[in-house]
């Protein structure tokens, strides 16, 4: 696969992708949107990946959002360029937050814009205690994207999700640990071997039954309770015909240990 500014690999079932533009603070462009999607396109159709994780490289940023000096290269084309990038991206994200595979997302600093927003869609987020947290879209009299007006706001709620697009506070990573933003705060010497035991854990999981839950959870804030409830009914159904859900159930009433297949 040809790409430009993020680095991927995929070792023991587990793809690691790594946003790679650490003098630009691992900041988006049309490249890397383009680099992103189709990454995604291979998590999303390798059934040999069973976990992601995502990163950035260098010790100082996640992803500082759009780079805001190569849209503005663009002069009066610049709308229409953002209009590609996004469009782009969003294909990305679409994928990655519907995949079976589980999204673990590790931040080692500075989160911010489509950064910030990439933490939304992620399944787990790990940040570094010195990450930080930042809409940062108004700053520049902008608007979210990147699926953060969808996650977002059903993380953290409406009334603390607005106040962040409004007023651009930075949360700091233990601030977004007590607001629900990501699940857990580590040393930043410690992230990068805590997200990868947390993805060989995941890796070894029912990855079927990890997608359809992915797809129960996105889809439980616009289905009725009637309606969702006869989702879950055809999900636990689906899954129990799976041959890890077989093994699963045997192994559980024969008191034995399973090793799942992702199958």
């Amino acid at each position: 696969m040809d790409l430009e500014t993020i680095n991927f690999k995929i070792e023991n079932e587990i793809a690691y992708i790594e946003l790679n533009r650490p003098k630009q603070y691992n900041s988006l462009n049309q490249t890397m949107a383009d680099d992103l999607f189709k990454v995604s396109l291979e998590c999303d159709d390798n059934p040999k990946i069973r976990s992601v994780l995502m990163t950035g490289s260098g010790e100082d940023a996640f992803c500082a959002g759009g780079d805001v000096n190569s849209f503005y290269k663009y002069g009066n084309k610049t709308s229409s360029h953002l209009k590609e990038v996004t469009t782009t991206l969003h294909g990305a994200i679409s994928r990655l937050s519907r995949m079976n595979a589980p999204l673990i997302v590790a931040v080692n600093g500075v989160a911010a814009g489509a950064g910030f927003s990439f933490v939304g869609f992620a399944d787990i987020a790990i940040a570094s205690t010195n990450a930080t947290f930042v809409s940062a879209y108004s700053k520049i009299g902008l608007t979210p994207d990147g699926s953060s007006t969808y996650f977002l706001p059903r993380i953290i709620g409406t009334r603390r999700y607005t106040e962040l697009i409004l007023t651009n506070r930075v949360l700091s990573a233990n601030e977004a640990l007590d607001w629900g933003l990501i699940n857990k705060v580590v040393d930043f010497k410690d992230l990068k071997d805590e997200a990868n035991n947390l993805a060989k854990k995941l890796a070894s999981g029912p990855s079927l039954a990890f997608g359809k839950l992915k797809n129960l959870v996105n889809n439980s804030f616009l289905d009725s309770l009637e309606g969702q409830m006869e989702y879950e009914s055809r999900m636990i159904s689906e899954s129990a015909k799976t041959k890890d859900g077989i093994n699963g159930i045997e192994a559980f009433v024969n008191k034995k240990s399973v090793i799942f297949k992702g199958q």
